[in-house]
């Protein structure tokens, strides 16, 4: 199957015509208004739109998501224990049935131009497989229009309630193929027995690892270097990811430069959500290291946070925003985090970030999974966050001004 993007500038630059075979991108040539078009190329009218990489959301909770549905008070408290016990008392109640809300969630996702997914699914004792079997329904029903991740995580710890680790061991044996875990010292307060069973199950089952890190300062370096230390011992190198993880460079200078040093030896990578928290690991820093970074839109207006909208646009605006950014290069580098950047944590062999002026993506060679969007220039797009959209997965339009095909 061949198609033909015709007069698109990739990352801002000259008016292009680009071709895909079979789902890869063949040819990159200076757009020429009479090009003659086989009779078997689907042709879509770039009209002088930027061509950058679809959106890679890597820390999406599409199990807890209240998109669509009548906005409602927020009920939670302070801390994740109590957080989730909110959760787990309002989930089942929603105005319509979970399924629904999965699939209407990523659908709208997927309309506003994000082909590559990686969401967390709930498992504990309470809703055991069932928040895990919606994310799953929902990556077979949209599996033509995106690629979907499943982390199988266990939200409420995996000590604190008899049964969980056994649930955990089911949903990886049933296609959940990451395995996550979560503030090992302050949830489970084991941080050894936590970290054995995540990468014990991890190594059982061959997949990946998702540490969801919300634990402090000095605590979260702590709970950092255990999972350093263990993935250097079992030659887990590329295959870590911590979450959050937002106060990881507020210990000292040092210590920032040791964890930034070390992430890069270990090829352990980080999936960030924007929060408007100090202390994060500096992008620059991290860019320069090679540590390979993403983004997500975490919770979508559910019973955690009122915030999340399925627009990962919006997510880059905020990520440009908390960190301070005015530069065109670097806002620009947000919006190749929320792309590229999240592409090479869902595949650790795709092409990887070079440096903050990098912008990989849009070349032969390169895998059609691409976003036209309008605005005058990659950064602007990402202040103005127009909706003037056409979405491509695998070298097939799925999605057109925020309607899904």
């Amino acid at each position: 199957m061949n198609t033909l993007i015709r007069a698109v500038r990739p990352w801002g630059q000259a008016l292009s015509d680009v071709l895909i075979t079979d789902g890869k991108i063949t040819g990159v040539e200076p757009h020429a208004s009479a090009r003659a078009v086989p009779g078997d190329t689907t042709v879509v009218e770039g009209r002088g739109r930027l061509l950058v990489p679809s959106f890679s959301d890597v820390h999406v909770h599409l199990d807890s998501t209240r998109i669509g549905l009548p906005f409602r008070e927020h009920t939670g408290g302070p801390g994740v224990w109590t957080m989730m016990m909110n959760d787990r008392q309002n989930w089942r109640n929603a105005e319509v049935p979970l399924q629904d809300r999965v699939n209407n969630t990523l659908g709208r996702m997927i309309a506003r131009g994000t082909t590559r997914v990686r969401s967390y699914a709930q498992i504990d004792v309470d809703c055991r497989l069932e928040r895990f079997d919606a994310v799953m329904a929902a990556k077979e029903q949209f599996k033509g229009q995106a690629d979907v991740d499943i982390i199988a995580f266990p939200q409420a710890g995996l000590l604190l309630e008899d049964g969980t680790v056994p649930l955990m061991d089911q949903a990886l044996k049933a296609g959940a193929n990451v395995m996550g875990g979560i503030d090992p010292c302050s949830l489970d307060r084991d941080p050894a027995r936590h970290l054995d069973i995540v990468f014990g199950l991890a190594e059982k089952y061959q997949v990946p690892i998702d540490i969801h890190l919300h634990e402090p300062g000095e605590l979260g370096v702590f709970s950092t270097d255990l999972v350093i230390e263990r993935t250097r011992a079992l030659g887990m190198q590329g295959k870590v990811t911590m979450s959050h993880a937002y106060q990881l460079g507020s210990v000292s200078e040092a210590t920032t430069r040791r964890l930034i040093d070390e992430f890069a030896e270990l090829d352990i990578s980080m999936a960030s959500v924007a929060p408007s928290v100090s202390g994060q690991l500096p992008i620059p820093l991290l860019a320069e290291a090679g540590v390979r970074m993403g983004l997500g839109e975490d919770g979508q207006r559910d019973y955690w946070s009122p915030y999340g909208n399925t627009d990962m646009l919006d997510r880059t605006w905020q990520l440009a925003f908390t960190h301070g950014f005015r530069k065109d290069e670097l806002i620009e580098h947000c919006l190749a985090i929320a792309t590229v950047g999240g592409a090479s944590i869902l595949d650790p062999s795709a092409t990887r970030l070079k440096g903050t002026a990098h912008r990989p993506g849009v070349e032969v060679g390169d895998p059609a999974e691409l976003l036209l969007l309008d605005g005058e220039t990659v950064a602007s797009a990402v202040m103005d966050r127009g909706t003037d959209r056409t979405v491509i997965h695998r070298g097939k339009v799925v999605a057109d001004q925020l309607e899904l095909i």
